[in-house]
């Protein structure tokens, strides 16, 4: 490598690292996981994984992962038949039973003519006289299948009762990550709204329990940054694979949950709620859907959490004074005089009736309800799902600092990311071809057209691997700063490559023409760096990937390749 020169050696030495930085892998496997259900985050999956196999089935494609995993996972109901000792039901379960036991009585019945205190007798033909009785038959009952799942790390076994929601893409065949433009997915700008002015730290707090609410969702790609403009402080929010919908429906909202009795607030989300049932159908799920007009449905979900110890002291204290009023009340046993409303966002979602046996009572265990509303059922079982999914969501993260409005919102659709891709690399393709065939014409000699040419692919190949190394987001304007680098690379060969002709004759050394040629290239540099700082805030930072780009681009140029460039010259040159 000596014969090459350091100039050269460097160059060689940068696109040795930049290949590792890339890390290509060219026989890759399985699909890798990028968002994940509670349930399968609970068993061990984690973002990121490759699944090689489901059952045993070898994973190839995104698209024969879905088919393959919901047949594997997916559960028809049974029919449970119930005898108690003064009534019989017969109904369909799959993940929820639809009661619960206490000592053979049964409490929390969500099956219609089976109220609480009856005391079962018989289940599908089995006689229940003892609680070893239920408990040999309990974990029976409920369809289930086992599903074995292997990933580069390990292999997982689940024993399901519904169908697993894991989201994947195809396995990344390099360190470069492709951004939302190329990836498809949401992007949404925020701004906070009101009188009150946000600090710093207040933006700090709104992009922590953003953060949290998309964790809830298992969402591996997402990016949370600021983007002032001016004095108006902005959140940009890019993430993959959560529809526009979702944004505005939860994200963006302040999700202000508030339950009082009468005007006194009992407890409200995040601190005063440290455990809320998510995704588990024992505790949480869609317990009735029934017609309730012409063409109109209606579902209602419930789910269960536990209160704080100051919050339980709240409640026992707002409850203490109130009356029992008549009545065959929740469990035979009446009710208070006021019942728990639940507000969010100001707005009265349900009421909830107190069980007298709760007056004064510390009680940590709240049972939350909620409905949905469609034209058929399948659309008012996905509405009150929603609705369970944002009201849980709240819960555990808590409301936003203060409100929000939506500046500008984009969708992308993946399809089209791809397009988007297939046409920039076209494009940068011509772009090159278009430069070469320029400077051919221009000097009419392949001694400085094949040096240029593989500068400018070494430069192209030298920013991917920067951007591999710091793992960072390639999206269209970041293409087009590449581009835009490049020509400006392009400029700086020509203005070397006619200082080095333009001496021929004159008594000047290579050392003093390439430093003449450099001193024009630096002051360029200087001006590309000082225009493009502006644009890395500019627009709200949506112009952030062009002035990275660009930058990373010209300084890889004025100290690698361009320097490389001469050293090649003045060796071709000189046979």
């Amino acid at each position: 490598m000596k014969s090459f020169g350091a100039r050269i050696n460097l160059l060689i030495l940068m696109l040795v690292l930049s290949l590792i930085a890339i890390a290509p892998r060219f026989n890759v496997e399985g699909v890798e996981i990028k968002s994940l259900d509670i349930a399968s985050k609970n068993q061990g999956l984690s973002l990121g994984e490759v699944i090689k196999n489901v059952n045993n089935v070898e994973i190839e494609s995104p698209k024969q992962f879905i088919e393959i995993l919901k047949e594997a996972s997916s559960v028809d109901p049974v029919r449970i038949n119930l005898v108690t000792d003064k009534s019989k039901a017969s109904y369909l379960a799959q993940d929820d039973l639809l009661f619960e036991l206490d000592n053979l009585t049964i409490k929390n019945s969500k099956i219609s003519n089976i109220k609480d205190g009856e005391v079962l007798k018989v289940v599908n033909g089995v006689e229940i006289n003892t609680n070893e009785d239920w408990e040999n038959l309990r974990y029976n009952l409920l369809p289930s299948k086992i599903v074995r799942i292997k990933t580069d790390k390990k292999e997982y076994v689940f024993q399901v009762n519904k169908e697993l929601e894991i989201n994947v893409k195809g396995v990344s065949r390099s360190n470069i990550r492709k951004g939302l433009d190329l990836e498809g997915g949401t992007r949404v700008l925020l701004k906070p709204v009101g009188e009150y002015k946000a600090t710093d730290q207040d933006i700090r707090n709104l992009i922590d329990i953003i953060s949290d609410r998309l964790d809830i969702y298992g969402l591996a790609d997402k990016r949370i940054r600021t983007a002032d403009v001016g004095d108006e402080k902005l959140i940009l929010i890019e993430i993959a694979g959560i529809s526009k919908e979702e944004v505005e429906g939860f994200i963006a909202t302040q999700g202000k949950f508030e339950a009082k009795i009468g005007n006194e607030t009992v407890f409200t989300g995040g601190k005063d709620v440290p455990f809320v049932c998510k995704d588990d159908g024992t505790c949480s799920g869609i317990r009735s859907c029934n017609s309730v007009g012409e063409g109109q449905y209606g579902c209602r979900f419930e789910f269960s959490i536990k209160l704080s110890i100051d919050a339980a002291k709240n409640h026992a204290k707002i409850t203490r004074d109130l009356e029992v009023v008549g009545g065959a009340g929740i469990g035979n046993e009446g009710y208070l005089s006021k019942p728990l409303d639940l507000y969010l966002d100001n707005e009265l979602i349900d009421t909830l009736q107190i069980s007298s046996s709760l007056k004064g009572s510390e009680t940590t265990d709240i049972l939350i309800s909620g409905s949905g509303f469609g034209n058929s059922e399948e659309a008012a079982l996905n509405d009150a799902l929603m609705n369970m999914e944002k009201l849980q969501t709240v819960l555990i993260t808590g409301s936003l600092p203060f409100q929000l409005e939506i500046v500008k919102i984009d969708s992308i659709s993946p399809i089209f990311g791809k397009e988007f891709l297939k046409n920039a690399i076209l494009a940068g393709f011509v772009a090159i071809l278009a430069i070469l065939v320029v400077v051919f014409i221009r000097y009419r000699n392949l001694k400085i057209i094949f040096p240029m040419m593989i500068t400018l692919l070494s430069e192209i190949f030298i920013i991917l691997g920067f951007a591999g190394l710091f793992r960072w987001n390639l999206d269209l304007a970041s293409i087009a700063g590449i581009i835009a680098s490049v020509g400006t690379g392009v400029d700086d060969q020509v203005v070397i490559a006619d200082e080095i002709l333009r001496g021929k004759g004159q008594i000047f050394s290579w050392k003093e023409k390439l430093k003449r040629a450099f001193f024009i290239i630096f002051v360029a540099y200087a001006t590309t760096l000082v225009a493009m700082l502006p644009l890395i805030w500019a627009v709200a930072g949506l112009l952030r990937g062009f002035a990275i780009a660009t930058m990373a681009g010209v300084t890889i140029g004025v100290f690698v390749t361009r320097p490389a460039f001469g050293a090649m010259l003045e060796k071709l040159m000189n046979k």
